[in-house]
């Protein structure tokens, strides 16, 4: 008999209401206790397709949200990020993605995985963006149109209104991530939305900048 995946009670507590934060992107936000922040999930709503990118533990209440608009996809930044996409994944059918080079740690904590993210492709309306260094797979998600970029582990929110980065010893390559959050500043993007932390909707640009000028390398 196959079991569906439903929300665990004591992961879904700190989860707050979907709303949305940007036309046609919807929020919901699971606050971590150990990292004194924010984790944040989004729905992408599209004619051709609901998208979901790094699920949180939903409340019932956008669990059901989530369920009534219906989502195609779970796009994943990174192998860290899957959350709740099983859950959303069984509630609503949609496809788990994933950048290859992530897959595999990703399926070893249990994700459910369908198809891959390649760098350079589309997705709905993003363009798949390669940022590793956190994880040899990680991905930014820019959607050009909307002068808009979504990530991951890459970057934080945190302290709000400011970017910054995580600790170094959950990175995979710390210079190498440092050098690919550098190359971010040749896309062209006003909004940055944070998979950790406090989003940025306006000059998030240039608070990316700030934090670049304080990398170590030239």
């Amino acid at each position: 008999m196959r079991v569906t995946p439903t929300p665990d009670a004591a992961a879904t507590r700190g989860a707050s209401r979907m709303h949305e934060i940007v036309a046609d992107i919807f929020t919901w936000a699971w606050f971590s206790e150990p990292h004194g922040y924010n984790f944040n999930g989004y729905l992408v709503r599209r004619r051709e397709g609901n998208l979901c990118i790094d699920p949180v533990p939903p409340s019932e209440e956008s669990l059901a949200d989530i369920a009534r608009m219906g989502v195609a996809s779970i796009l994943l930044t990174n192998r860290n990020h899957s959350r709740a996409a099983n859950v959303l994944r069984a509630r609503t059918g949609a496809r788990t993605l994933i950048h290859p080079n992530d897959a595999a740690h990703a399926r070893s904590q249990g994700a459910e995985i369908d198809g891959p993210l390649n760098v350079g492709e589309t997705v709905g309306p993003f363009t798949i963006v390669a940022v590793p260094g956190k994880s040899p797979g990680e991905v930014a998600f820019h959607w050009p149109e909307r002068k808009l970029l979504i990530v991951g582990d890459a970057v934080i929110g945190n302290p709000p209104g400011h970017c910054g980065l995580l600790r170094e010893k959950v990175m995979d390559d710390p210079a190498r991530l440092r050098q690919s959050v550098r190359q971010l500043l040749d896309l062209n993007f006003d909004g940055l939305l944070f998979g950790d932390g406090a989003s940025i909707l306006h000059d998030a640009k240039l608070r990316l900048q700030e934090l670049v000028a304080t990398f170590r390398e030239a």
